[in-house]
């Protein structure tokens, strides 16, 4: 079995969970029977005796805690993130409805589910998109013209805060030079690179139509030197970027460490953990940040995942429709902090938790402070932040933004946390920490997470180890390679997952010739 294609999950989540599935695909076969004994032993997988030795580990350092199932109706969780996905492919990228239910969003909604309920119903006046389940509930997620769509809860027809709309405080992007701008720089292109290699690796990111590319951005030294888009989409469409947003919600954080809101090291304030005999005070901020905090949930990336269980948190956390940071903040511990590496929404959820109580405590206006603190900062004008239905940021994997939008984000760390005018925007070396391989994974010998960042580690992909990256479900990447100056950004629709690791590859590979790497 392989790791990067272990399963059929893995395949379509490209990835971003391939390595953990690998384990869930293993957890769910039939023993092999036991050999002839003229017949030689089946050569060992050491695949799945990592991941065997990673279950056992974990469950040597597991806490008698107790776990509480996701309350509700998969069904309805499932097409909760089915009508949200197609809100904001209708209203945000500007897809029609009928290829979205096709091509977009599978994370939250999948393509098998989505046959056991109607086709999705789009009101271009109300803005909103509906979707009937079989036992007559209706779920609808609304575009609210600010933080994106979001899934009104089952029943309700309002939502628990009131949206309001969030603009960039920049000037016209054809009036200002990239970075900032759009506008081509007249300063000349860094000297050394190979224009037509640039122009075919970019072709190479779209030379599988399977893999359903509609974006590819890459900038070497800040400059872009390799940019195309599939059909009907431009340098400024949004896109499904899912858990690259793990990344924002860690550089979110890393602005408030900046203003000396937070620290790394200290204990995270979560009210929920106050309680004088309460054990999860000990989780400290960079804890949460390395998905190392403990929390008991299910992810259908842990690898002893069940796929015949329970409705797993991690997709409960995008498509309950209520509070999701009081959700993530009462689950219990399953391990102790920083000992046990797993990826799970309840870490990003948190971290979210936090950016909300710390800019509250500036007395800062919260939907509009991102946009203000960051993206005003490196010209960022295309992101939408969806929230839950109180208000809270989901950027575990809720928003939207261009590729050219995230290679300015993945060159900001590229210049270490310094933004295009010279401010510094992130604390000195927070790249550092974020491209660093986080202890408890490590502890469980699988070199690849860092904070909110995923690292090459594995040697996966066709750069230096030291590359680090931000990840999402559907085949989304940016890259960042420090050795070469190089932010490598490919987007693309869920349903051409499977296909994207190979034309993205061959894209890498040819940018390294381009800028004169050598092999």
């Amino acid at each position: 079995m392989s790791i990067r294609v272990a399963s059929s999950w893995a395949a379509r989540s490209a990835a971003v969970f391939a390595l953990a599935l690998a384990g869930a695909a293993c957890q769910g076969s039939e023993p092999a029977p036991a050999p002839a004994a003229t017949a030689p032993a089946p050569p060992a997988d050491p695949a799945r005796a990592a991941i065997e030795k990673r279950i056992a580990r974990a469950k040597s350092l597991e806490l008698p805690t107790t776990y509480e199932p996701v309350p509700g109706d998969a069904l309805s969780h499932n097409t909760s993130g089915y009508v949200k996905t197609m809100c904001s492919a209708v209203f945000l990228t500007g897809y029609d409805v009928e290829f979205a239910a096709e091509h977009v969003g599978y994370f939250t909604g999948p393509y098998e589910e989505r046959k056991k309920v109607g086709k999705p119903v789009v009101d271009k006046a109300k803005k909103t998109v509906s979707v009937a389940l079989p036992n007559g509930t209706t779920r609808t997620a609304v575009f609210t013209n600010g933080q994106g769509c979001v899934t009104y809860p089952e029943g309700a027809t309002t939502l628990n805060f009131t949206p309001k709309p969030v603009r960039p405080n920049l000037p016209a992007a054809d009036g200002q030079d990239w970075p900032l701008g759009d506008r081509e720089p007249k300063t000349p292109m860094p000297a050394g690179v190979d224009v037509a290699k640039a122009k075919a690796a970019a072709d190479a990111a779209f030379a599988n139509a399977d893999a359903e590319t509609t974006a590819f951005v890459a900038t070497y030294k800040g400059r872009i030197i390799a940019e195309r888009y599939g059909d009907g989409i431009t340098k400024t469409t949004p896109l499904e970027s899912w858990s690259m947003g793990k990344s924002v919600t860690s550089t979110i954080m890393g602005t408030l460490i900046q203003k000396g809101v937070y620290t790394l090291d200290q204990p995270a304030p979560v009210p929920e953990w106050q309680g004088a005999d309460d054990p999860r005070k000990e989780i400290k901020v960079q804890d949460i940040l390395r998905m190392s905090s403990g929390i008991r949930i299910i992810s259908p990336s842990d690898p002893d995942y069940d796929r015949n269980g329970p409705y797993p948190d991690h997709l409960y956390l995008y498509t309950d429709a209520g509070n999701a940071f009081k959700y993530a903040a009462t689950r219990p511990q399953q391990w102790k902090p920083n000992t046990v590496g797993r990826y799970r929404n309840t870490d990003p959820v948190l971290t979210n938790y936090l950016n909300r109580l710390g800019i509250e405590k500036l007395k800062l206006d919260y939907l509009s402070y991102p946009q203000r603190a960051l993206w005003d900062k490196i010209g960022v004008r295309t992101m939408v932040m969806e929230t839950d239905p109180s208000g809270n940021f989901l950027t575990q994997g809720y928003e939207y933004m261009s590729a050219r939008d995230w290679a300015r984000l993945g060159n900001l760390y590229l210049s270490d946390g310094v933004a295009p005018g010279g401010e510094r925007v992130l604390p000195e070396t927070y790249d550092d920490f974020v491209s660093t391989l986080a202890p408890a994974w490590l502890a469980d010998e699988n070199p690849v997470y860092g904070g909110f960042f995923w690292i090459n580690g594995d040697g996966r992909v066709p750069l230096p180890k030291e590359a680090y990256s931000m990840q999402g479900a559907g085949g989304q990447s940016v890259w960042i390679d420090p050795a070469h100056d190089l932010v490598i950004v490919r987007i693309g629709n869920f349903r051409g997952a499977r296909h994207s690791g190979d034309t993205l590859d061959n894209a890498m590979k040819l940018l390294l010739e381009a800028v004169g790497a050598k092999g």
